[in-house]
């Protein structure tokens, strides 16, 4: 019997209406049986302050309590001035604190998204890697998924309309979980 994999996921964006969070409902129905995506929300996230270390914020605590539960973390995000949105920076912030209480390490990861530029999100999930390679976080390195987003292409509650587009999260999804076997075999 194969696993269901628990996994977290993070939209970088905060907008109701993000291109991203269409993505995030297009990975769940592509996931299957095989992962149960549940949100982590990062929108009510005070701005990092390492004085609250000793005494974090709630929203802080139910951030890095939800990343410590889950089986793996999935990183959706947008890309804004050619890096990671501040709101996802934030987020890793406080997942990554306080010092020796880093809830990423040791957490596989993926990082994927779309954006309406034509490197999509390339530039952002780079910076983003960068973060969780210094969280000392597994990555999954290949495939990587992005691409840029025209309308119509996922429908807001993840109905895939481009057939390209359902082959790049599929082979992005089929690798995750393959991933995440190999994490697990290997602890």
């Amino acid at each position: 019997m194969a696993t269901i994999y628990d996994v977290g996921f993070i939209v970088g964006s905060l907008s109701e209406e993000s291109i991203n969070r269409r993505l995030a409902a297009a990975l769940g129905h592509v996931a299957g049986d095989r992962m149960r995506l549940t949100e982590i929300e990062i929108g009510d996230l005070p701005v990092y302050n390492r004085d609250l270390d000793d005494d974090l914020p709630g929203p802080a605590k139910r951030l890095k309590d939800q990343i410590e539960g889950a089986d793996a973390v999935l990183f959706i995000t947008p890309e804004y001035n050619r890096s990671v949105p501040a709101a996802l920076t934030n987020a890793i912030e406080w997942a990554s604190r306080p010092f020796g209480e880093n809830s990423l390490t040791g957490k596989p990861t993926a990082v994927c998204g779309a954006s309406p530029g034509a490197v999509g999100t390339a530039v952002a999930q780079q910076d983003l890697r960068s973060m969780l390679t210094y969280s000392d976080s597994p990555q999954l390195q290949a495939p990587e998924m992005y691409f840029q987003y025209t309308e119509g292409t996922i429908d807001e509650d993840g109905t895939i309309h481009d057939d390209g587009v359902r082959h790049v999260i599929s082979e992005f999804v089929d690798a995750f979980a393959q991933f995440l076997d190999e994490q697990r075999s290997s602890s």
